[in-house]
């Protein structure tokens, strides 16, 4: 069910919408909203890695550690369940806990509020959380580029922003709209010149012509639609049938999933010590994904994944092309990435007019510290943190992401 906002409705939308969308959450969801309840999720490791980790824990040579995602289990977090398959964790002292999230979940809080040790979520997200007094650093920007698109059928004729004017565009909300409507400004294109539509966790509406221009991250609603059938042809939709507004393009694009910490036991000798270590085994864990995407794309499904087999590889591949190839190493972060990022957080208002933050975030919001002796670590191991020759496969979706 899609809510349209008339103009100068858009708070009374904003709120009806968000229930709605609580309501409309499934599994297939993109993974990028704050927000079931979490769980642990059960990692099958390979049996070399089962016996060492169950050796290790016998012997107490592990530190137990919680992370928490941001989502249900799903190939956007591949890298972390890579890692605990692959006793990359354990090979770092660690005892790998993976906490799924779920639409009732906050990753930035939880791991404020001192219950995991790590989070996994987006930047602008946190930002807002950091103003707010949550004490938590950005020690790792895994993804490099952001995954968000604006897609539309071609017969829509909507190719840049400025065409979004006069039409249904969709937003999920939840803090994922920002570089829609920092485009959109951009564009000079009000949010009154628009009907803005509640979007839901799949692209149904979309599909169904209520929306013109939907929101899709292109590891997994982008692939959503190319896995239906088109009722005019009796064929699957296909890229030639869509066109896209890349944010990345536009100049709107803002950084996404980042390992978080908290800022004050970063203080404390043995939780930095710890944090280089979960870094340097979790981009170890994306390489492994980045050379054997098959096999991590398995994995996941073997942790409970409800994903299809095509959509779950179709995903492994997309995320990563977010890392690889890196421009200075996985995990670090960029300042003038992050500081579009700020300045899109200080200077893009929603339809209420607020802005995701109110002034620059602290020095503590992120630091370079712990990933570059990370990759220092990893290089010396011998592993490849840029990836300057990475080439992703091709994949060929399914009927439903089977």
């Amino acid at each position: 069910m899609s809510i349209h906002r008339s103009r100068g409705s858009a708070r009374r939308t904003a709120r009806l919408g968000a229930a709605l969308a609580l309501a409309g959450a499934v599994l297939a969801a993109c993974g990028d909203d704050d927000g079931g309840s979490s769980s642990n999720v059960d990692v099958k490791a390979d049996e070399d890695c089962a016996a060492r980790t169950q050796e290790a824990r016998d012997a107490g040579e592990l530190t137990e550690v919680k992370l928490q995602l941001q989502w249900v289990s799903q190939a956007q977090f591949a890298g972390y369940y890579a890692a605990v398959a692959k006793c990359y964790y354990v090979d770092e002292g660690l005892d790998v806990t993976i906490v799924e999230g779920g639409v009732d979940i906050v990753p930035q809080d939880v791991l404020a509020a001192g219950d995991v040790d790590y989070a996994i979520s987006w930047v602008p997200k946190v930002l807002g959380s950091i103003e707010q007094g949550a004490r938590i650093t950005n020690v790792a920007q895994i993804y490099e580029r952001s995954a968000t698109t604006q897609i539309s059928f071609k017969d829509k004729g909507i190719t840049e922003p400025a065409d979004l004017a006069g039409k249904n565009v969709g937003s999920w909300g939840y803090g994922n709209e920002w570089e829609l409507f920092a485009g959109m400004q951009d564009a000079d294109v009000t949010l009154d010149d628009i009907t803005l539509v509640q979007q839901a966790f799949d692209m149904n509406a979309f599909l169904a012509g209520d929306i013109d221009a939907a929101q899709a991250m292109t590891y997994n609603e982008y692939a959503q639609v190319l896995e239906t059938v088109n009722p005019e042809t009796g064929e699957l939709y296909t890229a030639d049938d869509l066109n896209v507004i890349d944010w990345i393009e536009t100049g709107s694009a803002m950084l996404q999933d980042a390992i978080w910490a908290q800022t004050e036991k970063l203080s404390d000798t043995a939780y930095a010590d710890q944090t280089v270590a979960f870094i340097k085994a979790s981009i170890e864990g994306w390489a492994f994904v980045r050379d054997n995407p098959e096999e991590a794309a398995q994995i996941v499904t073997d942790s409970g994944s409800q994903l299809g087999a095509s959509h779950q590889l179709w995903m492994t591949n997309e995320v990563n092309k977010l890392l690889w190839p890196s421009t200075n190493g996985v995990g670090t972060i960029d300042e003038a990435a992050w500081k579009q990022t700020v300045d899109i957080a200080l200077g893009t208002q929603n339809e209420t007019g607020a802005t995701i933050i109110s002034k620059a975030p602290p020095e503590t919001a992120y630091t370079n510290e712990y990933v570059e002796k990370a990759l220092a670590a990893l290089e010396e191991d011998g592993v490849d943190t840029i990836g300057a020759d990475y080439t992703p496969i091709e994949v060929t979706l399914a009927e439903g992401g089977k």
